[in-house]
């Protein structure tokens, strides 16, 4: 109970982005009870978070090694990995938790798993696979949606990117990259007003952003 405690405490640290306090009690729970998995999954994640690569691996892999069902450990491990460039052991990973039985979010290992594989060019019908999968559970997913527009903007579909783009904008507030492929998508189908309008809200909107800046033909500050 005590280190149960204290991991708990460790991932409110975290969260509140008081990394040597989490540190701190997350090693205090691997003192407690060397076996506790969410004690090594959450200080995998917190190591990662600090660049210290080699011990996050470490510890997920003890995470792993005492519950190798858990989709969150799973999920993260999988992020880890492909950060790593690891791309197709982390695919696996990906999989495996958005295939385990009572997964709350499995639409984010989907996506986290399409968006994996885009980093291989051979990869995007992969890919395209992996977010349409995270749809079907989860038609208004954000992620799965902004990752579709992106999919099919890159393949000049605009139609379908301008589809995507508005089922996006009606779960999620945009971001200026969101609203750069939109204003993009618009002028290439001829609708100057709306184009106008999209870049108009990413120069109000997102000021300091590389696509205002592009958008505004400047360089941006270092």
């Amino acid at each position: 109970e005590a280190a149960q405690l204290n991991t708990q405490l460790g991932v409110d640290y975290f969260r509140k982005g008081q990394l040597d306090l989490a540190l701190e009690k997350l090693k205090r729970a691997l003192e407690q009870d060397p076996q506790l998995a969410m004690a090594h999954s959450s200080i995998a994640l917190l190591y990662a978070r600090r660049g210290e690569a080699k011990l996050a691996e470490e510890h997920y892999r003890k995470a792993l090694n005492e519950n190798s069902d858990d989709p969150f450990t799973l999920n993260n491990f999988g992020v880890f990995l492909c950060d790593q460039g690891e791309i197709r052991d982390a695919e696996k990973y990906f999989l495996k938790a958005a295939n385990t039985q009572g997964y709350a979010t499995p639409e984010a290992a989907w996506t986290n798993a399409g968006v994996c594989v885009r980093r291989d060019p051979k990869s995007t019908e992969k890919a395209e696979h992996y977010f349409r999968e995270a749809l079907r559970l989860n038609p208004q997913f954000p992620d799965a949606l902004m990752q579709m527009a992106q999919v099919v903007y890159e393949q000049k579909d605009y139609l379908r990117t301008r589809a995507f783009l508005l089922r996006y904008e009606a779960v999620a507030k945009a971001t200026s990259q969101a609203l750069w492929i939109a204003a993009q998508t618009e002028r290439r189908l001829g609708d100057l007003q709306s184009a106008k309008r999209y870049e108009y809200r990413l120069k109000t909107e997102f000021p300091e952003s590389a696509e205002a800046y592009e958008l505004l033909g400047k360089s941006r500050k270092p």
